[in-house]
Parts: C-alpha cells; sequence; structure tokens
C-alpha cells in the first residue's frame, strides 16, 4: 500500500490500479477492527499519504510536494531551509500540499473511502477530515499561496467551501460520524505567536496571538458544521502524533481551549485523554452537556497494550464526571499519523482496540 501511495502520486500507477490495491488493505484494516469488535468503523485512511495533506492531490489546483522542493518557490530560501531543519520530521519524507491556483473539489475526498468501507460492513462508520482551520494553515504559505489568495482569510473562504461539499456528500452517502480533525488547535495555545515552526500539524504558516487564532478558527469550524445534523458532526483534538517520543509532543491540559469547545458547534468532541500531556479528566466537566465525548482510553504511541483493569478505571472516572450516555471510548489518536511513519504496528493496534471493547463491555455490565 505504502509502494501504491508513492507510485500514485508520482504519476507511475494509475487510478484504478490504486484504487484496487487501496481496496484490498481497507478490507484488511476494516476486518481487524470487526475481529477486535469496534462498534463504529473506519477506513483506516488507508489511501492517504497523512491525514491531511492526502487532499492536495484531490482538490483542483493544488499538488503534493515534498517539502526540500518548496526552496525554489520561496522569497527566501536560506531562511526557510533553516526551518526545514528544526522540524521534528525529515522535510525530504513529508508531502505538503503547495497551491497554484483557486482551490477546486472537481472530485471526492473520501466518499469513495466511505463507498467502500460500507460495502464491507453494515455497521456505522466515520470518516475524518482534516478541519478547517488546520487546512488552512498548512496551505496559506505568503510566498506560494498569495499568488492566487490576497490573504488567508480569503483562502479560508475556499478551504470552507470544499469541506462543506465533501460533509454534504458524506452525510448524504451514510456517514454516521464526520470528524474534523484540528491537532493544530493545541499549538497556538501551547506556543506563541509566531514561535518555531511545528511539524505537529504540518502547518508551517505563521500565526498570530492565541486569542485572536481560536476565534479565527471557531468561525471556520462553525462555517463547515452549518446547517448540518449537529449530533454527526465531531471534532479531534490532541497534541501531536508523529513519533513515540512523548518527550517530543506538545504537554498541557485542555483548559486554554475550553471556550472554543464550547462555542464550536458540533455534537460529539474526541479527545486525547490517556496521556499524562493531556491533563486532568475533571475539566470534561466543564464542556457543555449536550456534547457527547470521545474520551481517549489507550496512548497509541507506547506498544505495550493498556491492561482492561486500567481502562475501565480511566473510562469509569469519565462516567463519574458526566454520565455513561455521553461518553464514547477511543484511542487517544490514530495509530498512524503519517504512512511512513506508523506509531504503533497493526499487530498492536488491533489488540488496543480489542482491550478497549473488552472495557466498554465490563462497563456496561455495571
Amino acid at each position: 500500500m505504502l509502494t501504491a501511495i508513492h507510485d500514485h502520486i508520482e504519476g507511475r500507477l494509475s487510478d484504478d490500479e490504486f484504487s484496487a490495491t487501496a481496496e484490498d488493505a481497507t478490507h484488511l484494516a476494516v476486518d481487524a477492527q470487526l475481529r477486535a469488535g469496534v462498534d463504529v468503523i473506519t477506513d483506516g485512511e488507508q489511501r492517504r499519504d497523512n491525514y491531511a495533506s492526502f487532499v492536495g492531490s484531490h482538490l483542483d489546483n493544488c499538488q503534493l510536494i515534498p517539502l526540500t522542493d518548496l526552496l525554489p518557490l520561496v522569497d527566501d530560501p536560506v531562511k526557510f531551509e533553516a526551518e526545514m531543519r528544526s522540524l521534528d520530521v525529515p522535510a525530504a519524507q513529508v508531502r505538503h500540499p503547495a497551491l497554484f491556483g483557486p482551490l477546486g473539489r472537481s472530485r471526492p475526498l473520501a466518499v469513495h473511502e466511505l463507498e467502500t468501507v460500507r460495502a464491507i460492513t453494515d455497521r456505522p462508520v466515520k470518516v475524518a477530515l482534516p478541519g478547517p482551520y488546520l487546512l488552512t494553515r498548512i496551505m496559506w504559505m505568503e510566498c506560494i499561496s498569495d499568488r492566487a489568495y490576497r490573504s488567508r482569510e480569503h483562502l479560508a473562504e475556499d478551504v470552507v467551501r470544499v469541506l462543506r461539499e465533501e460533509v454534504a456528500f458524506l452525510l448524504a452517502a451514510g456517514a454516521a460520524l464526520v470528524q474534523l480533525d484540528e491537532p493544530v488547535l493545541s499549538e497556538v495555545v501551547f506556543t506563541g505567536a509566531k514561535n518555531t515552526r511545528s511539524f505537529m500539524c504540518g502547518a508551517l504558516s505563521e500565526k498570530g496571538d492565541a486569542s485572536s487564532e481560536l476565534h479565527f478558527a471557531t468561525r471556520l469550524i462553525n462555517a463547515v458544521t452549518a446547517g448540518f445534523p449537529r449530533e454527526r458532526m465531531a471534532m479531534h483534538v490532541c497534541r501531536g502524533n508523529w513519533t513515540r517520543d512523548e518527550a517530543a509532543a506538545l504537554s498541557g491540559d485542555y483548559r486554554p481551549l475550553l471556550g472554543l469547545f464550547q462555542r464550536v458547534e458540533v455534537g460529539v468532541l474526541l479527545l486525547e485523554t490517556a496521556t499524562p500531556r493531556a491533563g486532568d479528566l475533571a475539566m470534561l466537566k466543564e464542556l457543555p452537556a449536550s456534547v457527547r465525548l470521545g474520551v481517549g482510553v489507550v496512548n497509541q504511541k507506547q506498544e505495550h497494550v493498556e491492561p482492561v483493569a486500567n481502562i475501565v478505571a480511566h473510562a469509569r472516572r469519565a462516567l463519574d464526571l458526566v454520565g455513561a450516555d455521553r461518553v464514547l471510548l477511543t484511542p487517544d489518536c490514530g495509530f498512524a499519523t503519517f504512512a511512513d511513519n506508523p506509531v504503533a504496528s497493526a499487530r498492536v493496534a488491533e489488540a488496543k482496540l480489542r482491550a478497549i471493547v473488552e472495557a466498554a463491555a465490563i462497563l456496561r455490565n455495571g
């Protein structure tokens, strides 16, 4: 599958050949979830080179190119090269969407992923999309995107439009839940304005102060979700998921994001809570009572599989805080944010999912 992803992006593999390989990989990913007993299924994002930049290979006037290839396009190559050396992952291994004209969506971003899963199982399916704030931060590179857009806000209008088009198709095609990934929100509150660029989200563009950025992010997220069934719209936030090294990821509790969580118009918040870096679970009590909470109960960065008793204890704390009817049990984040750099093996991922299922059964039985 990795070879197919690379060959397809680079034009050496046809769409039909790529789809055949992707469907085989999706069957394996879905079968693993079904063996584990998972209630809500995903396709494992098998077609994606990573969780966010993959849209660059689908959107009109956008190309996925290695970060190293951006050097000739930037205003200050020396400065940009120095910034790339500070990244947490070698830039040559990462592809980044570069805009060469106005964004368009003449083909689906993820509807085909949903259709493949629904042909395998009748269980509810969740599909994740990069959120509008994340995509705007990724795509707004002053030296490149300003050839097509006069400002970051102008670009954001088209980002919102293409995401709304995709969400509408996903919901109509039967997605039980559409998740907007916004990990970069943690980067906003845990680092300063115009701070060293972080690879945690692939967001290379600079940012303003946290208050302004959170206001901008809230506006974009609500613009995407407006008018859609709130209970089928979700948002995921974590602190970075590209390495097994916990010390390299951001750290801090959710308190700086509580205001945004209270204002965004989604019905589900899926949060990283198993790692100590996420702070205390008590903050869950301050979230709106109308919101269901995906509580992370296993840490995908760790190779060991958490004992079921530990998962039960962690989940019981969440149940005591907000009530059983609001809690969903999830991993902290995905098992392979970047296809070339998975943080967990397929064997460990399935075992962790099975442990969550076993813990849920214990909780259901009292």
